[in-house]
């Protein structure tokens, strides 16, 4: 969960004579901090994504000054640096900040409340004054052995925000586990256990770890390990395993406290990955109290077994109550399927143009954020998303080996987006979330996005443009990395200003493209019959009444036609080239009727060398695809119609034609009728002829019966016709069909 910053709590701790020294250390280690944070850093959103830290918890503070006041007391003060700039205690009330002395320290008996602390947040560094308090004879003798330099613990933040309240947060983490196998809640096993008892106490969820029968005692041997496990403290080392081999279990010995006494209880070992857990003091059996050693975090894989009590009870304690605090929502290991108000925002259109807002200027720049919860989605704001200038890169080549592919990797650390790829991989992110990109990701990305930890952790990849330098036009090895990612069953949208609409890519059976759909339209697309109309961008012509009529009567004929490409179960999509003119005219109709209106989008616009007109897209286009112009060839190949019509068309009609013919009759298309709507004579200009002279020449031998798969009409009935005869198998079509000599069947003459 990001925070918006605030100004850094002014320091509470009083300066007394015994402090002087302290402070002046703290001080020098201010400035340091100080000089360092005036060097560039990462922004704030990358720091957050660093996966060796917590947000509600401090590295380790050592002493720098301690004055003894007793054999069982003492007062010290611990300095912590290094606090990530996200820490939550910089921001929440003081008194929800606490000092967490370490366990090996509680273990022996030694407590460690804070009384006194002064965070900064500038320097990234805190002051504590905590007084050290000791419970039995070995706890004595430790306190008299800790020194300057010794390291005794941490803070722990407790935001309020952040602590659990529904018990099924906790319950469905059962049985699970991360990307390792390993559990991500668990007592005593991967499927948790009937010992741990969740409850709702206060409008928090409790869970009551039963002890098992017995206590903790210390062997002869352990007054000899302190002056080492002191050494060990001083030196930075994790102490708590040396201690375990100093610790014996005593299954007949009561679990009560004694006045002095320091008591070692164990429940069975708690995995506990995806949240904090704290000891609830006040819920604890009345006469016990637990020490500040009470915070399990969850980086540790046996983080609850043991727990130190003090206080005067002669009944004996039964279980231990934890309460808990989320993570970062970064890190909370928790499955989009879980995420329902995320499911909810993605579902409205209006709460992803909105996100996109949030992005910073200037338009031009990269921008990407990853989004775990409906909440975070609802409620980003610039400094959320990771910014990076748009710079334009010519590669050497491979023939250059080294320094190519040391060119592309700084390329790929330059994308916003490897931020949280990198993250995802480094499991500095462990929910699974959505990506927002401003443009849509380099195909240089593909390694890190069709990583296996990407692809578990990425539900979906939201962009709003398709390419900073083409604008809404996609290269061919963007349409390889969409394809790559739909194999991978990574969805991919568009958040398309067009259309506005959220557009999600989609490919039908059998196809290595396509298009982008509305979501409410994806089945309609995958199922339906594709017709496709062929014509000229400068001529509207007057086939629009005629052509509405066809349509029409091709949704009324699903009802009682029983075909593969028609029936009542079978819905229609219609495709144009998307641009003004006969296009226009098409999408516009398809609309009308409740038609998906799809089209292949060309990048016709205006350059030095252009000689065709600048065809911008028709308001009437709901799902597409758009191709640069060196892909011309390959934009045609992918109408993939089941059903052409031609009207009225130029070059670009005429190549369409071709392609068409060709695609039957080597059998990449099956042999279907295609509608020439218009005047005979017209199509005699465009056709006949070159019909003729490849008969003449024998250059089209054994294929002259193509000829029966295209028919000239004037109106929708005659179309009708055509397409009721085809659909019930009395149309004379195919090899085995007639050869009509102007290389079409005109309607009412040759049939």
């Amino acid at each position: 969960m990001m925070h918006e910053d605030k100004p850094a709590r002014t320091p509470r701790m009083a300066t007394t004579p015994n402090m002087a020294r302290a402070m002046m250390a703290w001080q020098r280690q201010r400035d340091i901090m100080l000089q360092l944070a005036k060097t560039p850093q990462s922004s704030s959103m990358e720091s957050a994504l660093n996966p060796y830290h917590f947000d509600l918890i401090t590295p380790d503070g050592t002493i720098i000054d301690i004055k003894h006041q007793s054999e069982c007391d003492a007062e010290a003060i611990v300095f912590i640096e290094n606090i990530s700039p996200h820490f939550v205690g910089f921001e929440i009330e003081p008194d929800l900040v606490s000092f967490n002395i370490k366990s090996t320290l509680a273990q022996l008996g030694l407590d460690g409340v804070g009384v006194e602390y002064a965070l900064d947040r500038a320097a990234g560094c805190a002051q504590v004054r905590v007084h050290l308090q000791a419970y039995g004879a070995l706890a004595r003798q430790m306190l008299q052995l800790i020194q300057v330099g010794c390291s005794v613990g941490k803070l722990f933040a407790a935001d309020l925000r952040r602590r659990v309240r529904n018990p099924n947060y906790l319950s469905r983490m059962f049985g699970r586990a991360d990307r390792n196998g390993k559990p991500l809640l668990s007592l005593g096993g991967l499927h948790g256990s009937s010992d741990l008892i969740l409850d709702k106490v206060d409008g928090r969820t409790i869970a009551y770890l039963s002890l098992q029968h017995g206590r903790l005692v210390y062997s002869e041997t352990m007054q000899g390990f302190l002056p080492s496990l002191a050494k060990g403290l001083t030196a930075g080392q994790s102490m708590r395993d040396l201690l375990r081999l100093n610790q014996e279990w005593n299954p007949h010995l009561p679990r009560n406290v004694d006045d002095d006494d320091i008591l070692l209880v164990r429940t069975l070992p708690l995995h506990i990955r995806t949240v904090f857990g704290r000891v609830a003091n006040e819920l604890l059996a009345e006469g016990y109290r637990h020490t500040t050693a009470s915070v399990l975090q969850p980086d540790t894989q046996h983080s609850g077994d043991v727990y130190e009590l003090y206080g005067h009870s002669k009944r004996e304690l039964t279980d231990i109550p934890l309460e808990f605090f989320t993570l970062e929502a970064y890190r909370e290991h928790v499955f989009f399927a879980d995420r329902d108000q995320l499911q909810v925002c993605l579902e409205d259109d209006h709460a992803l143009f909105k996100a996109f807002e949030t992005a910073p200027e200037p338009q031009g720049n990269r921008a990407a954020v990853f989004v775990v919860k409906g909440e975070q989605l609802l409620a980003l704001k610039p400094e959320d998303w990771v910014i990076r200038e748009t710079r334009y890169h010519e590669f050497p080549g491979p023939q250059h080996g080294s320094r190519h592919a040391m060119m592309v990797e700084r390329y790929i650390e330059q994308q916003p987006s490897q931020a949280f790829l990198k993250a995802i991989i480094n499991r500095g992110i462990t929910s699974q979330g959505i990506l927002l990109t401003r443009y849509f990701p380099s195909p240089l990305m593909k390694r890190l996005l069709l990583s296996d930890q990407v692809q578990l952790c990425l539900k979906g990849l939201y962009f709003e443009n398709p390419s900073s330098s083409a604008q809404d036009y996609f290269s061919h090895e963007d349409r390889a990395l969409l394809h790559d990612l739909y194999k991978f069953a990574i969805p991919v949208y568009w958040v398309d200003q067009a259309t506005n609409r959220i557009l999600q890519y989609v490919e039908r059976p059998d196809r290595d493209t396509g298009m982008f759909v509305p979501q409410e339209s994806v089945e309609t697309f995958l199922k339906a019959t594709m017709f496709g109309i062929y014509g000229s961008n400068l001529l509207e012509g007057l086939f629009e009444k005629e052509l509405c009529t066809l349509l029409q009567g091709l949704l009324d004929m699903r009802k009682d036609v029983q075909h593969q490409f028609l029936d009542h179960e079978t819905p229609l999509a219609l495709v144009t080239g998307g641009g003004p003119g006969a296009m226009e005219v098409g999408n516009h109709i398809a609309k009308q009727l409740g038609i998906l209106s799809c089209a292949n989008v060309m990048d016709f616009r205006i350059t030095d060398d252009a000689v065709v007109n600048e065809q911008h897209q028709n308001p009437y286009v709901e799902a597409k695809m758009s191709y640069r112009l060196d892909r011309l060839v390959e934009r045609q190949a992918e109408f993939n119609l089941d059903f052409p019509i031609f009207l009225t068309g130029g070059i670009g009609t005429d190549f369409e034609f071709s392609l068409e013919e060709v695609r039957r009759k080597v059998g990449a298309t099956a042999a279907t009728p295609m509608i020439l709507f218009g005047d005979p004579k017209y199509w005699q200009d465009k056709i006949t002829s070159r019909f003729q002279c490849n008969v003449a020449h024998g250059t089209i031998k054994g294929s002259e019966w193509l000829s029966n798969c295209f028919y000239c009409i004037q109106n929708a009935t005659q179309g009708l016709r055509i397409y009721r005869d085809y659909f019930s198998g009395t149309l004379p079509i195919g090899p085995s069909g007639p050869t009509y000599p102007n290389g079409f069947a005109t309607v009412d003459v040759d049939y």
